[in-house]
């Protein structure tokens, strides 16, 4: 199927445009972006600069996708976004251009809902199957693995990550880095509350693994004492096929920033 593309819409001469296509009313799209098969713009959409997006893409309306990034020390340098497969897109979100400090990328995967107002700053890397809920905001450098949840009217520092499965309350200020499958309670700058455990039994977690989780956490994230000690006692606990456990133990021996811990803003 040839693009659909709105008389009212500007499209670059240079731009590529793949199969089935849809370009609404009053967007633009630039002459260094390329927008995969079967992808849709709705009205008053923007992308521009180095801009690639996979198939199946839903960008709604006054959304911003590809501009230069909200950084000092960004000089024109021909940095990009790289946007996967089947992501919605929704109102007024808006995703930056990387910055040579940063690997020159902003990319995001697959399957991923990005609410109206989310904005996704400079070097950002974001896995498969995340939710950006309302006005979630990602200061630059931040990752975030498959399948987190972020809250609405959330903040994300400069250089954090976000492990997987791990769900963020609403209206946080995130600091430190978020260990995988855990639960950060809601407010400024909150503590762990414990393991994401719905988003463990959805994923088939019985008992006795979800036990040894639980005490994995309370020894690596609500405990005190020293890090390097606290690491030793919880990988003795471990046992063949614990590979998640072995994924929150690696994480937090990885962990630059320090970590968010059960109750408090730092470890």
């Amino acid at each position: 199927m040839s693009p659909q593309i709105h008389p009212t819409a500007i499209v670059d001469a240079g731009a590529e445009i793949g199969d089935g296509v849809s370009i609404g009313p009053y967007s633009i799209v630039g002459a260094n972006v390329k927008i995969g098969n079967n992808c849709e713009l709705m009205s008053h959409a923007v992308v521009t600069g180095n801009t690639t997006m996979g198939e199946g893409n839903r960008v709604f309306p006054f959304s911003s996708i590809g501009q230069i990034p909200q950084d000092l020390k960004y000089h024109g340098e021909p940095s990009e976004v790289i946007i996967g497969d089947n992501n919605q897109i929704r109102e007024n979100v808006t995703i930056n251009a990387g910055t040579e400090g940063g690997g020159m990328v902003t990319r995001i995967g697959n399957n991923n809902l990005l609410m109206a107002y989310t904005h996704i700053a400079h070097d950002c890397i974001l896995g498969n199957n995340i939710v950006l809920a309302n006005c979630a905001t990602l200061a630059g450098h931040v990752e975030v693995d498959d399948q987190a949840i972020i809250g609405g009217l959330s903040a994300i520092q400069q250089f954090v990550r976000i492990g997987k499965l791990a769900m963020i309350g609403g209206m946080s200020g995130v600091t430190k880095d978020v260990a995988p499958y855990c639960l950060l309670a809601g407010g400024y700058r909150a503590g762990l509350s414990g393991l994401n455990l719905v988003g463990l039994k959805r994923k088939g977690f019985n008992a006795s693994q979800v036990g040894r989780l639980k005490e994995i956490y309370r020894i690596l994230l609500q405990e005190s004492g020293k890090r390097d000690e606290r690491l030793a006692e919880a990988e003795a606990l471990l046992q063949e096929g614990d590979d998640v456990a072995r994924e929150i133990i690696e994480f937090v021996r990885s962990a630059k920033r320090g970590l968010m811990t059960h109750g408090r803003e730092s470890d």
